[in-house]
């Protein structure tokens, strides 16, 4: 980790990721919700962890950024958190959230969540941590997201977070918070605990949900050291998706939308390809 605040946009696929990296970003987020959205399912569990692996290889081989990637409630119990650290990791991504819902789980911004019991997500926390250090040497980032703050409160959420730094996570991840003083208040209850600093923070910025718009700059004087976008660029690019549609099946062609599209030099660019040049695939940047 840095020492400062890091921003990961959502990237869904390999093009995005490289924009990403293109643009000037540190590092990639990829997000259960866009990902299965972009299979065209809702975000309830559905896709398998090689489907998530064929996504997080994309990203990683595309962009040569680091990634955090979400591995919703670890694909199964233990056993398969476990699989799915070696699996990641193998795949190229720096690190996985699991989280503390009930299978099948929910958008962390929606209601009507339930919740394990807090030893049961400690076992898929420890087994992590376990795979963690015997298969990534210590290296792979395991990050255990609360969605309590929105089903039995903050003070909940606070509560199991410090459970799971007890069951060996690096980094929490407190999800469905309302407010700016609500992810001070968090960030202020788990600073320091657990020796030294405490563990890494990770925010999500996600649009239409329970969390206000809030920058960057701002998570990082609250404590947090790392903020996801993680449907962004997702909503971003099939809000633009359906306008077109819409207009083509209206009118016949895109004579109107040709100004916002990425045009034929601006793609080649972001591929690093140029016509008539030998192209080389960039490879991958992560363990395999």
């Amino acid at each position: 980790m840095t020492d400062h605040c890091v921003g990961l946009p959502g990237a869904f696929n390999g093009m995005v990721a490289r924009i990403a990296a293109q643009t000037g970003f540190e590092g990639c987020y990829v997000s259960g919700a866009a990902v299965t959205a972009s299979f065209g399912v809702p975000d309830v569990g559905m896709l398998t962890l090689n489907e998530f692996c064929n996504v997080i290889r994309q990203v990683t081989d595309s962009s040569g950024l680091p990634v955090i990637a979400d591995a919703d409630t670890g694909f199964g119990e233990a056993e398969m958190v476990s699989r799915s650290v070696v699996e990641y990791h193998r795949s190229g991504a720096a690190g996985f959230h699991i989280e503390d819902q009930v299978f099948p789980k929910r958008c962390g911004h929606l209601d009507g969540k339930q919740l394990v019991a807090v030893d049961h997500f400690q076992e898929k926390v420890a087994a992590a941590a376990r795979a963690r250090d015997a298969s990534t040497g210590g290296s792979f980032i395991v990050c255990a997201r609360t969605d309590a703050a929105g089903v039995t409160g903050l003070d909940d959420a606070i509560s199991r977070a410090k459970a799971y730094v007890d069951a060996g996570a690096d980094m929490i991840f407190p999800e469905g918070l309302a407010s700016e003083a609500d992810f001070g208040r968090f960030a202020e209850a788990m600073r320091g605990y657990g020796g030294g600093r405490g563990p890494y923070l990770l925010a999500n910025m996600t649009e239409f949900g329970k969390t206000p718009i809030i920058a960057l700059s701002r998570f990082e004087a609250l404590g947090f050291d790392c903020v996801i976008w993680p449907v962004t660029t997702f909503r971003s690019a099939m809000g633009e998706v359906a306008r077109l549609l819409g207009d083509l099946r209206r009118e016949g062609h895109v004579g109107s939308h040709l100004d916002r599209m990425q045009t034929r030099a601006e793609l080649y660019a972001a591929l690093g390809y140029e016509p008539g040049s030998p192209w080389t695939f960039p490879g991958s940047v992560g363990p395999r």
